[in-house]
């Protein structure tokens, strides 16, 4: 059972940035691996239904992001079991809980039933 944990978020103006980390754990601890998955990030703002912020492939060649978070969000992973979403130049309407989700196979995608797997969220509010 593939466990995900998202970190990070928090309270910052706008301008602001901050960076979440989601890891991933479960599975035998001999075997694991996040290399194996492609993950999405998604927010849930203040009255609006859960919506796709990014997504990144199994092997880290190729994000997607939405029109809004361009240049202003990059999603990466690392050599372990943890994916960044690092997040520049916030905005107000960037407030929300964003969840990491993660799908077994290459490719990511921006519709959240694609998912199999999701984190608790971590709240991020950008407040002057």
């Amino acid at each position: 059972h593939l466990e995900l944990v998202e970190s990070g978020g928090g309270l910052v103006q706008p301008g602001g940035s901050l960076r979440l980390s989601c890891t991933g754990s479960g599975f035998s601890l001999d075997d694991f691996s996040l290399d194996d998955f492609a993950i999405g990030w998604f927010r849930q703002s203040p009255g609006k239904e859960r919506g796709p912020v990014a997504c990144v492939n199994s092997d880290g060649g190729g994000q997607d992001y939405i029109n809004s978070v361009k240049g202003r969000f990059t999603v990466s992973r690392d050599a372990k079991n943890t994916i960044y979403l690092q997040m520049n130049n916030l905005k107000p309407e960037d407030t929300g809980v964003y969840y990491c989700a993660a799908r077994r196979g290459y490719a990511c995608y921006f519709v959240h039933l694609k998912y199999n797997y999701w984190g608790q969220g971590t709240q991020v509010t950008v407040s002057s």
